[in-house]
């Protein structure tokens, strides 16, 4: 167990130092942060892999995903299902920080249709190499990667979210899980009740997973 586990990290590294070789050529093309990429992190052997959009700030700064405010959001999510952050991978359909100029500062902003696409081939090996039983992606630029790699229609999260679907990536069977992205609950206060009764969902339907191993 413990060779296969090392050797799924060492496959990863290969991965991300490929992915960050890319995206340093990137550097005039998009507008991002291309000098501190962030790469997936957590249990290599996880049922249970959550997908976000792209890092933020903090994250670009600390180099690993979900940390700072994300961070509390998701372990907040994971208290909601109660899973512990111990059990999951987290990673990110694009592994930079997409950026925009506003009137005070660079901020955060939503990846091209482009920047998903370039994106989709990591995100398909960083899922065969961990082979999750179960799929997580928080919010619609996860779900629509995940649509586009398992070769179905693109869907919507207000249209699916908590509505579980198999999928077929490569070989893998899994449970594609959709999401709302934690920080949809400060756009919207009324998705903080939806949110939460998705993730009592999540937690329910992984825990009758793990019964059955």
């Amino acid at each position: 167990m413990e060779a296969a586990y090392q050797n799924i990290e060492n496959e990863l590294k290969k991965l991300y130092r490929d992915e960050k070789e890319r995206i340093a050529s990137l550097a005039g093309t998009y507008l991002g942060d291309m000098d501190n990429p962030v790469f997936g992190d957590g249990n290599f052997h996880a049922r249970l892999m959550f997908i976000g959009e792209a890092p933020g700030s903090d994250e670009a700064l600390i180099g690993k995903p979900f940390v700072g405010k994300a961070g509390m959001q998701l372990d907040e999510m994971l208290k909601a299902a109660q899973i512990d952050r111990s059990e999951v991978f987290i990673t990110n359909v694009v592994k930079y920080r997409p950026m925009k100029p506003t009137s005070r500062r660079m901020s955060n902003r939503t990846p091209s249709a482009r920047e998903i696409r370039e994106g989709l081939e990591l995100l398909r090996r960083e899922i065969a190499l961990v082979r999750p039983s179960m799929i997580a992606s928080l919010g619609n630029t996860p779900l629509a990667a995940m649509s586009l790699i398992a070769g179905i229609d693109v869907m919507k999260i207000g249209d699916v979210h908590a509505a579980p679907t198999v999928i077929e990536i490569g070989g893998l069977s899994a449970i594609l899980f959709p999401l709302y992205h934690p920080a949809s609950t400060i756009y919207n206060r009324e998705l903080t009740q939806v949110l939460q009764d998705d993730l009592v969902s999540l937690g329910k339907i992984y825990t009758q997973m793990r019964m059955k191993i």
